[in-house]
């Protein structure tokens, strides 16, 4: 039956005003559940987002049925959007759906009850405390038991985890992908093939100075711990590098630092001597959006955003970004602490609420950001340009240090931004393999450290068999969130601040360039943000940088001179694994 190309935009808004109301209602769902956790606040979001997930595959579905010559190129692409704004589709059958449902509340439950006694203890720990542990203690029989510890919670989701898989690819197939990961990467404006192949030049671009870096954490750490523990060539042990996850090793930045080569300030102690209070930090960051000639926050945010851990109830502290009506009620949801992270922290979240509200202009569909690693990457990127000449400019520092003496900043920027990129493709590269049915579940977890050690270059710290299930141990496998938003994240972010500096005049060294005070800079910021996801993300990132590629140059010149050093330092030293 032929749809005239009216009746199909006509479909389509009333399916936008559907899916507005009930993101709307989830939002303050989620809101409540987040900011006052119950048992009855914890069942009333899980009922708004149940209805809003069913109404979103169900207009989905019947977009799908309208013939391509009824769509304009607009409609053509709110269809897309839909068919992947989940991360998970339940199949037609409800009885599976429900059973969908349940599989990930039980891993996500099995995930956060997650508990171990620690060598030296006599009561189990959460996995915050075993995370301390890993990033505070040297002696290597703890840290292997703290890892192993919690690794264990893998194990109870390793058979839920098969059936999820097996639940979620029919849901996908029923909106005519061939499985759950061909549904994430087809969120890229390109084929799932195409998109794959992209994230590996992406890789291979960053690889050599990834490998540098790897190479002088491991000459350290076998300084430290001695060569029976830390080979000279081969894959670093898991647990010798301060995070559960291996995804990040700033922990171990004392291990690594030059003695001679201190850092020349301490942001935490100066806000503290400050008396900093919660308020000022964020006002810190407002400041920052407003010299770029963007409008101050609206009054509504500071009366119900959470900015502090309230005395009379449970709430989730994780830093968070919201935009509760998808217009202007931009809030924040965060425990401020008076720290060096969480003034990084505030910049960053508040660029995700300065893109909600550039984009609220867009149809409905369109309020998102060009895919999901430009979301991560405009909050990163503002967060680049907090170095000691805005610092100084702000009134926090009374002089920007010599550049010569940046070392310590740069290593331990590096520790957390490049330690974490072939993590980051790890995950989702795993899961790929998963979805497509090319590692069965009784290799699930010999082809998760066959990939980390390709990628990453880490080892567990003892042999790992299938009785275990360590992808499970990470929170984002057994909650079905997808992972390549923020390694896209970690190269885009460099991107767009090597093209906003140069846009701001900017002609020194990257890493010590800052935006703060450029309104031109925040005119073509704010152009890009405008245009939330109604191009295909090309359009956007050439809006904000003249460029139509994914590139990590940015990231290597901002690393340019840890490099340069990094090479002196490894002279002689074998690289690679």
């Amino acid at each position: 039956m032929s749809v005239a190309p009216s009746e199909a935009h006509a479909q389509l808004e009333a399916a936008e005003r559907e899916l507005l109301d009930l993101s709307v209602e989830t939002s303050q769902a989620d809101w409540v559940h987040a900011t006052y956790i119950t048992e009855d606040t914890d069942a009333l979001a899980a009922k708004a987002n149940a209805r809003l997930s069913a109404a979103t595959v169900r207009w989905a579905r019947r977009s799908m049925a309208l013939p391509a010559a009824a769509l304009d190129p607009v409609d053509r692409r709110k269809v897309l959007l839909m068919r992947v704004s989940l991360p998970i589709v339940a199949a037609d059958d409800p009885r599976e759906g429900e059973e969908l449902s349940r599989t990930v509340a039980q891993m996500q439950g099995t995930y956060s009850k997650g508990t171990h006694i620690p060598l030296g203890r006599t009561e189990a720990v959460d996995l915050q405390a075993l995370s301390r542990i890993l990033t505070e203690s040297r002696e290597p029989a703890r840290l292997e038991d703290a890892w192993t510890g919690w690794h264990r919670v893998g194990r109870s989701i390793r058979g839920p985890y098969t059936r999820y898989v097996e639940l979620a690819n029919r849901g996908a197939r029923g909106l005519d992908f061939e499985d759950t990961g061909a549904m994430w990467r087809s969120k890229y404006d390109m084929p799932p093939e195409a998109f794959a192949a992209e994230v590996e030049r992406l890789w291979q671009q960053v690889r050599p100075l990834y490998e540098s870096l790897h190479a002088y954490t491991r000459l350290r750490l076998r300084a430290f711990y001695g060569p029976a523990l830390v080979p000279e060539r081969g894959p670093i042990p898991a647990h010798l590098l301060g995070n559960m996850w291996a995804q990040s090793w700033e922990g171990v930045l004392p291990l690594l630092l030059p003695a001679t080569d201190p850092p020349s300030y301490d942001l935490t102690q100066i806000l503290t001597r400050r008396g900093t209070s919660a308020e000022e930090m964020i006002r810190y960051g407002e400041r920052f959006f407003v010299s770029l000639g963007l409008p101050p926050l609206p009054s509504t945010f500071w009366e119900r955003s959470m900015l502090q851990r309230p005395r009379d109830r449970e709430v989730v502290c994780h830093a968070s970004a919201w935009d509760v009506d998808y217009v202007d009620d931009l809030r924040i949801k965060m425990c401020v602490e008076i720290t060096e992270e969480d003034f990084y922290t505030v910049h960053h979240e508040l660029g995700h609420n300065y893109y909600q509200r550039a984009y609220s202009g867009q149809p409905f569909l369109f309020r998102e950001s060009a895919h999901d690693g430009f979301h991560e990457a405009v909050g990163d990127t503002v967060s680049l340009s907090v170095t000691p000449e805005y610092l100084v400019r702000i009134g926090l520092l009374d002089r920007a240090p010599e550049a010569s003496g940046d070392l310590p900043f740069l290593l331990h920027r590096a520790l957390e931004k490049i330690a974490f990129l072939p993590f980051g493709l790890t995950v989702d590269r795993w899961r790929w393999e998963v979805f497509a049915g090319r590692v069965p579940p009784e290799q699930y977890n010999r082809t998760w450290w066959a990939m980390r050690e390709q990628y990453q270059g880490v080892r567990p710290p003892s042999p790992r068999d299938e009785t275990e299930f360590d992808p499970g141990a990470k929170y984002h496998v057994p909650s079905n969130v997808p992972y390549m938003r923020y390694f896209l994240a970690h190269i885009l972010q460099f991107q767009f601040h090597r093209a906003l500096t140069r846009i701001a005049g900017q002609t020194g060294p990257l890493h010590r360039a800052s935006i703060y005070g450029s309104k031109e800079a925040g005119e073509r910021l704010g152009a890009m943000l405008a245009l939330g996801a109604s191009r295909e993300w090309p359009d956007a990132l050439e809006a904000l940088t003249g460029e139509r590629r994914m590139n990590a140059q940015g990231l290597l010149d901002y690393f340019a001179p840890l490099q340069r050093w990094l090479d002196e330092q490894l002279r002689g030293v074998p690289r690679g694994w």
